[in-house]
């Protein structure tokens, strides 16, 4: 059998995906591109309006192109509406995400796949049948916590993926050593709240006690932490990456506003000023660094007033990229019912400005680092490397795909190989 996934959204789908395909490979299915394969998996996202809607054009062009292939969805967006996405085209089976993991078995005997034995725990572990380079990936994506018991009020996501949910330390750190075992030279640790690793386990794991680990593993390798949330990154992690050529020197904190009044519409738990002082000490210990952040524009009550803080914010910050997020209501959140809402038009004119001066942050943070010697691990046709500070620079010279490079930044964007 062919399969194909198809993924939207977070790292964390993307390390599900990940251990999905490595269920399918161990059934003995092959990869293939979408429009050639017998079994697609779509791997859906909900946090926007904008999700929903790229996951259906995708699954409606899969069936046009491949009119015989069987779909099967999984996904938040599977999980918050699987009436809706049950009816699309070839759509064979919805999984939600409470039963994600077990896909490959739950699916076997409805597609047609002969399940086998296979390397993990069937928890989201990383699995042996994935080289890096399989499915065009160099770098591994580890979850390690999934769910999450905030409750901002704009996200659907607590309510699509449950409670936290944290991997054993003992298993994540198995699958760190599978993982470099298996040739991998670059993993980044993922997770729905990933800070709040380990307070479910009940024996004092946490975030920073996984950090201490990755921080003095001995192989050669580097560790890339995803997504934090600005309360979560502490001094000592911050000391970690700080101190240890383990850990990558890039955050990302998203921030979702620069408006105190609107980060407590939105019960966001910190300040403006308090997340300004983090990046700044950030900067501080790691000049280099590469931090970037989350802005939603257009929430319910977004004022001019409301957005000129923000920009006013954003443009004081080192950051070195942003991701902007139009508002768009989640029938179920608070944020939904808010009033009052501002006009789409707006919200896109407001997501322009921020994505230009994104630009501009990224644009001078690339310059910044033009004359340095870097060590970046060679991605994609092996002329292409991304350094530790997330710099993606094209070589002038073609290296073996994997393979950790020096290179001198010459460029913006190009970089020659010592």
């Amino acid at each position: 059998m062919k399969y194909a996934v198809v993924t939207f959204g977070c790292r964390v789908n993307q390390a599900e995906s990940l251990s999905i395909e490595d269920g399918l490979r161990a059934a003995g299915a092959t990869g293939s591109r979408p429009e050639d394969a017998d079994l697609v998996i779509v791997n859906t996202c909900s946090v926007t309006a904008g999700a929903d809607q790229g996951a259906r054009q995708a699954i409606r062009r899969i069936a046009r192109a491949n009119p015989t292939v069987k779909v099967v969805l999984t996904g938040c967006y599977a999980t918050r509406q699987p009436d809706e996405v049950g009816g699309l085209p070839n759509v064979v089976r919805v999984v939600s995400n409470a039963r994600k993991d077990a896909l490959v078995d739950e699916i076997a005997g409805h597609v047609g796949l002969t399940t086998a034995e296979r390397f993990g725990s069937g928890d989201g572990a990383c699995g042996s049948t994935l080289a890096p380079g399989v499915g065009g990936r160099t770098a591994l994506t580890l979850r390690v916590q999934t769910g999450c018991e905030e409750r901002c009020s704009y996200c659907i996501i607590p309510s699509t993926r449950g409670a936290s949910r944290s991997r054993p330390l003992a298993a994540v750190l198995g699958d760190v050593h599978r993982a470099v075992s298996a040739g991998y030279k670059e993993l980044t640790i993922t997770g729905v709240h990933l800070g709040s690793y380990g307070r479910d386990l009940g024996d004092g794991t946490s975030l920073t006690s996984l950090v201490r680990h990755l921080a003095a593993w001995r192989d050669d390798v580097l560790f890339r932490i995803s997504s934090l949330e600005p309360m979560d990154c502490t001094d000592e992690i911050v000391g970690l990456v700080a101190s240890s050529p383990r850990l990558a020197p890039h955050f990302h904190l998203p921030l979702q506003h620069g408006s105190d009044d609107l980060l407590r519409a939105m019960r966001r738990p910190y300040s403006a000023s308090a997340y300004s002082h983090l990046v700044e000490h950030i900067r501080v210990r790691l000049p280099h660094a590469s931090i970037g952040t989350d802005v939603i524009v257009g929430f319910p009550g977004e004022t001019d007033a409301h957005f000129e803080a923000m920009r006013s914010v954003l443009e004081c910050l080192p950051l070195t990229y942003l991701h902007v997020f139009p508002y768009s209501d989640r029938p179920g959140t608070d944020a939904a019912s808010m009033r009052p809402k501002v006009d789409g038009i707006e919200i896109r004119e407001r997501g322009r400005q921020v994505r230009s001066l994104g630009e501009r942050m990224t644009r001078r943070f690339k310059e910044s680092q033009i004359g340095r010697t870097l060590r970046a691990l060679t991605v994609d046709d092996g002329q292409s490397a991304v350094t530790a500070n997330y710099l993606k620079l094209r070589l002038d010279v073609r290296h073996s795909r994997n393979e950790w490079v020096d290179v001198r930044v010459e460029s913006p964007d190009g970089a020659h190989a010592l």
